[in-house]
């Protein structure tokens, strides 16, 4: 995957270093064969089929397509096939860190159905792995997000170090730390416990913890997914 990953950014480079208009293109637009038609209400309504197949783009399939098209002057075709195996390298990437998350978590089990990576595609950014641990009415959520915005709005708490919330004498959120990474943890009467953990330069931890008996049990929990090994899956330092 690093080298997948090392191959891309260097096509990418050597594509966004040109011109990027299609010179073939002809600046027309088109929609899908067989879309939506217009009629009456005798339309049959759909009983069957079982959606579609799980498909992450070809990497290496993109990449080829990519140098081709940069030789062949078809600049745009060229952004495109590079974008895909962007994509493809990312979605791969969200379904290891997925595999290696635990099944269990507290006594919660993992809910497959609730597994989710979704990407950009562009310049590693927009990645979000998400799981989802549930038994009972009691929840944990973990996420894996980058996010420029979510990090600017938990760098604005890590800046103001000696400042702490309270209303009513209850505190709603402070500083903690887990595994030795700096963390902000939130509470929420309504929504529950919620940590967010920088991790390296661009990505987010984010745990979302409902019907917890207090933050103790809740960072327990939390403390139970290995950070190490997912840094080392998305490459950060």
């Amino acid at each position: 995957m690093k080298k997948l990953k090392e191959k891309v950014s260097t096509v990418a480079e050597k594509v966004n270093g040109t011109d990027t208009q299609n010179q073939n293109g002809s600046g027309t637009t088109a929609t899908p064969a067989g879309g939506p038609t217009s009629g009456g209400n005798n339309n049959p309504r759909n009983t069957s089929g079982t959606g579609l197949i799980t498909t992450p783009p070809d990497v290496k399939t993109n990449l080829t397509d990519a140098e081709t098209s940069f030789g062949s002057g078809k600049y745009s075709e060229a952004r495109y096939a590079v974008q895909q195996a962007m994509l493809g390298v990312e979605l791969q990437i969200g379904q290891e860190i997925l595999k290696s998350l635990p099944k269990t978590i507290a006594g919660l089990n993992y809910d497959s159905t609730a597994d989710q990576v979704t990407s950009s595609g562009w310049g590693w950014a927009g990645l979000t792995i998400y799981r989802q641990y549930t038994k009972a009415d009691k929840q944990l959520k973990f996420s894996v997000a980058n996010n420029a915005v979510w990090m600017q709005a938990i760098n604005l708490y890590f800046n103001n170090g000696g400042y702490a919330q309270q209303t009513g004498g209850e505190q709603n959120w402070k500083q903690t730390k887990i595994k030795g990474l700096r963390a902000v943890i939130e509470y929420n009467e309504s929504s529950g416990y919620k940590l967010s953990a920088p991790l390296g330069q661009t990505s987010l931890l984010i745990y979302e913890g409902i019907n917890f008996a207090n933050e103790q049990e809740f960072m327990k929990a939390a403390e139970q997914i290995d950070i190490d090994k997912i840094k080392k899956q998305l490459g950060e330092k």
